[in-house]
């Protein structure tokens, strides 16, 4: 039977965190500068970067845990993107848009953005702690010696 190792989560939850905020943080930097960004070929990039944050977090959490990787790994992502949520709140309270959080015609979420990433960042955390358990198990391997 496979048990959470919350401690392994939340190291890979906040690796995972301690990514997505440098990200986003040059995300919008860039977003200011360009004209047309959402047109532009950097919207592809940081999407794939945004779901590698997630693998990180799956393949930290999965070194530590490699009896149970994939559960582990899975809550490390979504647990990433449970701390990034309250981060993004304040930064649209701080900015004081007039976009709404879930509401307008340009919200911050919507359900299916949300749903979406919930979703995402479950697999790829999934992903990662399976990459993570085995890079585990290889490592070990190449350190015991052969009978």
């Amino acid at each position: 039977m496979s048990s959470v190792d919350a401690r392994a989560v939340g190291r890979g939850a906040l690796a995972g965190v301690l990514l997505i905020v440098p990200l986003t943080a040059v995300r919008a930097v860039l977003d200011r500068e360009i004209e047309d960004f959402d047109g532009s070929a950097w919207v592809p990039l940081f999407a794939i970067a945004l779901l590698a944050t997630y693998v990180v977090a799956g393949m930290v959490t999965g070194r530590r845990t490699p009896d149970a990787p994939l559960t582990n790994g899975l809550l490390a992502g979504v647990g990433a993107l449970v701390l990034w949520l309250p981060l993004r709140l304040i930064i649209w309270l701080a900015r004081s848009e007039s976009q709404g959080l879930f509401t307008g015609s340009d919200p911050v979420f919507t359900v299916g953005q949300l749903f979406g990433q919930v979703l995402f960042a479950a697999v790829f955390g999934l992903i990662g702690g399976i990459i993570g358990a085995r890079t585990l198990r290889s490592t070990a391997a190449t350190r015991e010696p052969t009978s």
